[in-house]
């Protein structure tokens, strides 16, 4: 299990838990980053990652990353 931001580009990983505190992981539930799910990365940019999760297109923070390990 690593955190997302470790993950290579283009390849699809399985979402095992999403961490930190009841309100960011909440967030990040709502945006799609549920257990089971897949999560791919697209790009990188600056540090913030691109990422196709639940056949949608979501930027996120280096920081919301590390807290999704698959």
């Amino acid at each position: 299990m690593m955190p997302l931001v470790l993950a290579a580009v283009g390849e699809e990983n399985i979402i095992k838990k999403v961490g930190g505190k009841p309100e960011v992981k909440a967030h990040l539930e709502n945006l799609g980053f549920v257990t089971g799910g897949s999560v791919t990365i697209i790009s990188t940019i600056g540090g913030n990652l691109i990422v196709n999760v639940k056949d949608t297109r979501v930027a996120i923070s280096r920081e919301m990353a590390g807290k999704i390990m698959v």
